[in-house]
């Protein structure tokens, strides 16, 4: 970090989120019943995302089917073709579609370093709390009619985190992370 901090290496915190359209409920607290609209089926928005450490900047690929290798050899080559200058070091957690070969072998031809967080340790991947964010700004206590309105509506949100939203980001997005020890 103090490399990427000295911009003498680009750092990269990825990880997937799937966004399902369905009814994300903010706060309900009544003393009689309400009926809240809900979209039927489960339609899902996959959005794969790096953001860069220092500067928030977001690279993403979506799709509405699967994150697999192939996605994210996709993401690998988006973030090389952005960033060649710099060594790049992506932190990312251990979905196997992540250390396949695939994906490790293309990594070592784009010189990107691969940095796997310890498992179940959402909590040192900076991108979780983009995720967060985004169900906070644009699901949470709302309702879209249908699965394009739904899908614009995150999109919206991903493209304004780099515009109008960032300030709000900078806060959020910091480099202090809470790391636990074993007492016994």
């Amino acid at each position: 970090m103090n490399e990427a901090k000295n911009k003498k290496r680009t750092v990269f915190f990825v990880d997937a989120a799937h966004f399902v359209h369905a009814p994300f409920i903010g706060f309900v607290w009544c003393l009689v019943q309400v009926l809240i609209k809900a979209p039927s089926g489960r339609q899902r928005f996959n959005v794969l995302g790096a953001v860069n450490a220092i500067t928030l900047e977001l690279i993403t690929v979506v799709n509405t089917s699967y994150i697999n290798a192939e996605t994210f050899c996709e993401l690998l080559k988006k973030i090389k073709k952005q960033c060649t200058n710099k060594p790049i070091t992506i932190v990312l957690d251990n979905a196997r579609y992540q250390k396949c070969i695939l994906v490790t072998e293309l990594a070592r031809h784009l010189k990107i370093e691969l940095l796997y967080i310890p498992p179940y340790s959402p909590n040192l991947n900076l991108i979780e709390r983009l995720w967060r964010f985004v169900k906070k700004e644009c699901l949470y206590s709302k309702y879209y009619d249908d699965f394009p309105a739904f899908r614009q509506g995150i999109v919206n949100c991903l493209e304004e985190s780099q515009t109008t939203k960032n300030d709000k980001l900078k806060t959020l997005l910091t480099l202090n992370f809470h790391i636990f020890k074993k007492t016994a």
